[in-house]
């Protein structure tokens, strides 16, 4: 992980859950809109893999902005939990662990409707394309962010077990207590649910079994892998490259393009450099 890192750290988003609410935003104004026409618009964003395969290409990315079922207080307390939730993961692991997570849980979903798909052909056979058709439209609607945002729940309980919440904002409860709750809740539906429920759930939760098998094995406390994250975060900051050519005017170096040219202005005063693009358009230092 950490050699990951140091390679693609830098390309981490910020904020990741804050964005993963926006985009919900965006499905409720998609929504509004379609029920306005007479449409319903979300049916062209769900994860279908029969209509993947069949040239909706799109359905891979837009189901991460189907928002819950109902817009109301509760949906809105329900989003404000998970921000704070993810903010604090994200503030203990480090940005770019916390887009991992997210990120292959989201992997994870896409993957495993496709299994879905093949166990249902492996179950009943060729269908004909109607049936086909309808039977996975319905299920799509299964594969949402939903366990996903359960599993950022399930592994902050997993880091901070014995943190209290207010339960129904009255009885406190500690974190963990909840935690094995949801867990339980989650294995009752694999068991009693759908082929599309029990997919969905096992690939959306994957995520938060390799993070708790990898922190098992590990053996870190919370406070310690929050002082390793701020650690990391620290030597990165201090290890920045020294260039050997750099612009005065737009700032850009040989590592952000090897291919710039960099050459000294010998009608200002001091050493200043400039790159091909300023070199014959900037003001001189007098």
């Amino acid at each position: 992980m950490s050699k990951f890192e140091k390679k693609f750290g830098r390309y981490a988003i910020p904020n990741l859950t804050l964005i993963l609410i926006l985009s919900y935003v965006a499905g409720y104004v998609i929504e509004l809109l379609g029920s306005a026409a007479g449409v319903n618009m979300l049916g062209f964003l769900t994860l279908d893999p029969y209509r993947i395969l069949h040239g909706q290409i799109w359905r891979l990315v837009t189901w991460v902005i189907v928002p819950p079922d109902s817009f109301d207080v509760f949906t809105i307390i329900m989003l404000y939990f998970y921000y704070s939730l993810g903010t604090t993961l994200e503030r203990t692991w480090g940005t770019y662990r916390y887009n991992v997570y997210i990120f292959s849980g989201i992997l994870f979903t896409v993957v495993g409707s496709f299994l879905c798909m093949g166990v249902v052909y492996l179950m009943y056979g060729s269908l004909p394309t109607e049936i086909a058709s309808a039977y996975f439209y319905s299920g799509s609607y299964a594969f949402s962010t939903y366990y996903i945002n359960l599993s950022i729940f399930l592994a902050f309980a997993a880091t901070y077990p014995d943190m209290q919440v207010l339960l129904m904002f009255v009885i406190p409860v500690k974190v963990k207590w909840m935690g094995i709750l949801d867990a339980v809740l989650m294995l009752y539906y694999v068991i009693k649910g759908g082929v599309f429920t029990k997919f969905a759930i096992i690939a959306s939760l994957l995520n938060f079994v390799l993070y708790f098998y990898r922190m098992h094995r590990s053996r870190i406390s919370p406070k310690q892998m929050h002082r390793r994250a701020q650690f990391e975060k620290k030597s990165n900051a201090g290890r920045a490259k020294v260039t050997r050519h750099k612009c005065a005017i737009c700032g850009r170096t040989e590592e952000d393009d090897p291919s710039l040219e960099f050459r000294f202005c010998s009608k200002c005063n001091g050493n200043y450099e400039y790159c091909q693009y300023h070199l014959f358009t900037h003001e001189h230092v007098k």
